[in-house]
């Protein structure tokens, strides 16, 4: 069916279903907020509906994970801004992290201890699957700058295990467990 043709709008809520998920989920790793996630991925999706019926992009589900990327740097930006006048997280309390996906409480604790750009990086290279390449695309930045976050970002991840994870069985030290 050609683009603009009147039986496209169904095409785009059927597009939206199948894709809300996977997004939802990156939009998640990207946050660590719920709330945030929900917001970046309604964000994203308003923005592909703008081009849906005119200009589609030719794959949209790679053009949708790029806009969350960088609508999130966006966010960041804005934040760090925003924060120092408000003086803490604005009129949000810190609320208990819920955990509903596959995550386990102290790997959500870690991620929580990133960098916004680690984080990003660290999302699209696990979540995503993407390649250093891919990443610096999506995150607008060059290969060198990727692999230094995500190499931080995995120390990060390490250091927060070997001082939060029980030791494994069979083994003598903290560090073995978290090789």
């Amino acid at each position: 069916m050609a683009a603009g043709a009147p039986g496209d709008a169904p095409d785009f809520a059927d597009f939206v279903v199948v894709h809300q998920g996977p997004l939802l989920r990156l939009a998640h790793a990207l946050t660590g907020d719920p709330h945030d996630a929900w917001d970046l991925t309604q964000e994203a999706f308003a923005r592909l509906g703008e081009h849906w019926e005119r200009r589609r992009p030719d794959v949209p589900e790679a053009w949708l994970r790029t806009v969350m990327v960088r609508l999130n740097i966006d966010r960041l930006r804005r934040l760090r801004r925003e924060l120092p006048v408000l003086g803490g997280r604005g009129d949000r309390p810190d609320a208990p992290v819920h955990h509903t996906g596959e995550a386990e409480g102290w790997l959500v604790e870690a991620l929580a201890t990133l960098t916004p750009r680690q984080r990003t990086a660290l999302a699209l290279r696990y979540v995503e699957d993407l390649d250093v390449r891919g990443i610096a695309e999506r995150m607008g930045c060059s290969e060198g700058t990727v692999k230094s976050q995500l190499s931080r970002g995995t120390e990060r991840l390490r250091e927060h295990a070997r001082h939060h994870l029980p030791t494994v069985p069979g083994t003598t030290r903290r560090e073995d467990a978290v090789r």
